[in-house]
């Protein structure tokens, strides 16, 4: 099927627009409006409406695969705060300014493509996966228990139903996307609005912003991209798809201090 397709036949199994949890549309019901992340030019990210900001910690198997999250306590924030984008701050994961001290090249490439128009379609015979593999975090818990890219073609057996729905569901990013066959409807996990700053010890790094529960998220021109229910954006300043994460992280190295 194609991806146009499947967005024609979305659209006509949602006429009420997307559910609470859902992938792609309006902010959440119960989301002030006053909660929202700017991206500023070549600066860090401001943070407004006091989003409660913890440490989210990838927990993995005896063989290193992803499996859960672990959340941190929460940091103490104000109303507003700034949090750092060049990934070069002394004060991690806030903005001490030294963006301006590094001339940082923050330039919002990513496109503003609407999610389904990014992704591809992968059939299965209960439920289909929608994938835009430029907004991959590198998070890994797609990969256990077979790829999810093999187990959504098994998912007439409810035990690789529930594997899928897992993985994509732990997908921090909204790369990965599990849907009803018959309903067109997402299965989503359903988050309090919040953000995580994601730590991945296997892979010995500190990862992206993990953005939950439908926070518009504004670019550095005014323009604001799709609210999602769940997206990454980097923190590691060395993402070739700014705002959003592209696993350069593990790529550099970024560690911070957690």
């Amino acid at each position: 099927m194609t991806i146009e397709k499947y967005i024609e036949r979305t659209a006509d199994n949602s006429e009420e627009g997307p559910t609470p949890g859902s992938p792609v549309g309006q902010t959440q019901p119960g989301v002030p409006l006053n909660r929202k992340v700017t991206v500023t030019l070549n600066g860090p990210y401001l943070i407004e409406g006091a989003i409660l900001l913890a440490n989210q910690t990838i927990e993995s198997d005896s063989e290193g695969g992803s499996r859960e999250w672990l959340e941190g306590q929460p940091f103490e924030v104000e109303e507003t705060y700034l949090l750092c984008r060049c990934g070069q701050s002394s004060n991690k994961p806030f903005c001490d300014s030294t963006h301006l001290k590094v001339a940082f090249d923050g330039t919002e490439t990513a496109s503003r493509a609407p999610y389904l128009d990014q992704a591809g379609v992968f059939e299965g015979p209960v439920m289909d996966l929608t994938d835009a593999q430029p907004l991959c975090a590198s998070g890994r818990f797609c990969d256990p228990d077979g790829s999810i890219w093999n187990l959504i073609e098994q998912t007439d057996d409810p035990s690789a139903q529930q594997k899928v729905k897992h993985q994509s569901g732990h997908c921090p990013s909204g790369r990965l996307v599990v849907w009803d066959k018959a309903s067109r409807q997402p299965y989503e996990p359903v988050f309090e609005p919040s953000i995580g700053l994601v730590q991945d010890p296997v892979a010995g790094v500190s990862g992206p912003i993990w953005v939950r529960g439908g926070i518009a998220v504004e670019s550095a021109d005014g323009q604001a991209y799709e609210i999602r229910n769940r997206v990454t954006l980097c923190r590691c300043g060395a993402s070739n798809n700014k705002p959003f994460c592209d696993g350069s992280h593990i790529t550099v190295g970024f560690r911070d201090g957690s």
